[in-house]
């Protein structure tokens, strides 16, 4: 049976990654390790997660280096404990038992699946679909959207996603010195799919997830990041790119003026000078 480390990210957020410990707690499947990575947190989250789960160590950044670079170095720890599968899993998540025995499952039949997504619900309605597996691009105009159902994906979600070892040997890491937040998994699964290898959704691999928990939806810094993020990976992988970069800011700025939040429109115009 493949040897699996899981990998949870936490930043200032303790409260949330203990529900998540405690979900993970109760996987079905046999054969898995559980790195807890801090990302510099301030509010004493290391020492609530070790006091909560003594057999956690947990693996300290000293420093916020961003979603990509958090995860990265849990990445690396799994590698050097000769993990054959790495599951990255958001820390405002709980998860069904056998959501990474379906994950396994999925990779193992399929063998050009470098990355794995789950089926994701809303936390608050947890019938409701928020993602299935990932999600689909469009270069033209720079929209990012949730995939709902079945369908070819262009990138698999960070938030649930089996790497398979040898995918992340051969075509690296997160780009965490582009991305500091958002838009490192569909630089990632792009990469993942030039590469050749495929991407997959394990449909019974089910996680409740509580979106945008570290920043905060609607937040002025969401917008920021995303916006930076999102210019650079546009100018990557845009067939004209300053095309692409224009209309993307052009809708995401039209969109906060409608809405009266100046504070959000500020803040999307520093993403893109940023980037």
């Amino acid at each position: 049976m493949k040897r699996v480390e899981v990998v949870v990210l936490n930043w200032n957020g303790w409260r949330d990654t203990l529900v998540c410990l405690a979900s993970l707690q109760r996987l079905s499947y046999p054969n898995f390790g559980l790195i807890v990575v801090d990302n510099g947190s301030t509010d004493g989250s290391q020492d609530q997660i070790e006091a909560r789960f003594p057999a956690i160590k947990v693996l300290q950044t000293g420093a916020n280096l961003g979603f990509g670079g958090g995860c990265n170095a849990g990445i690396r720890r799994a590698l050097e404990q000769g993990a054959d599968y790495v599951w990255l899993i958001n820390s405002d998540t709980t998860v069904d038992a056998d959501a990474l025995t379906e994950l396994v499952h999925v990779a193992d039949e399929q063998a050009q699946a470098g990355a794995v997504g789950s089926v994701l619900y809303e936390l608050d309605r947890p019938e409701h679909v928020q993602l299935w597996g990932g999600g689909k691009v469009q270069l033209w105009s720079g929209l990012s959207r949730h995939q709902l159902m079945p369908a070819s994906l262009d990138f698999i979600s960070g938030a649930s996603m089996l790497l398979r070892r040898e995918a992340i040997e051969q075509v690296g890491l997160f780009d965490d010195q582009t991305f500091f937040m958002y838009w490192e998994d569909s630089d990632l699964g792009f990469r993942l799919r030039q590469a050749g290898w495929l991407l997959a959704v394990a449909e019974r691999s089910h996680v409740w997830h509580k979106l945008s928990a570290s920043l905060g939806k609607g937040s002025p810094l969401l917008d920021l990041y995303f916006t930076q993020s999102g210019v650079r990976f546009l100018r990557r992988y845009a067939p004209v790119a300053s095309v692409s970069v224009l209309v993307m800011v052009a809708r995401m700025l039209l969109k906060r003026l409608l809405m009266g939040d100046v504070g959000r429109v500020k803040a999307v115009f520093k993403g893109y000078l940023g980037a």
